[in-house]
């Protein structure tokens, strides 16, 4: 009997940690759910420098264009053709995201013209050009 009780008292002063485990497992749900996920463009630009630049909270949709005009959507170059058919492909999955331009200070203006004109025929209607706060 001696050992009998020495089990069930054992049991007794077990620690549960069913408990602590849902908590753990309901705040990992919570900070993925909350979390804000950033898409880059893929490449690393240096940004021309405005005094008029203003912040922008919904932009969903970036496109960097290179020091050599090379276009990148989601961290792929893309052909200067096929821009329009990206942005209305990202444009379905979040029609009110705004397209911004990430343009290297030493791109060609044309290029970044046939992007924000891309932009504008796929229906985005909310370009603008990302700059450097002075």
């Amino acid at each position: 009997m001696g050992r009998r009780n020495k089990a069930a008292e054992e049991d007794q002063n077990a620690i549960d940690l069913t408990p602590m485990l849902d908590v753990v497992f309901i705040m990992l749900i919570f900070f993925i759910v909350t979390a804000s996920f950033i898409k880059e463009a893929g490449i690393e630009i240096n940004r021309p420098e405005a005094t008029t630049a203003m912040l922008k909270k919904n932009a969903n949709i970036l496109i960097a264009v290179s020091s050599n005009n090379e276009v990148w959507i989601d961290k792929s170059r893309i052909d200067i053709r096929a821009v329009k058919g990206s942005i209305e492909r990202l444009h379905a999955e979040n029609p009110k995201g705004a397209v911004v331009i990430q343009a290297d200070d030493d791109s060609n203006i044309e290029t970044l013209t046939k992007v924000a004109q891309a932009a504008r025929e796929a229906g985005v209607m909310d370009v603008s050009v990302s700059t450097e706060k002075k």
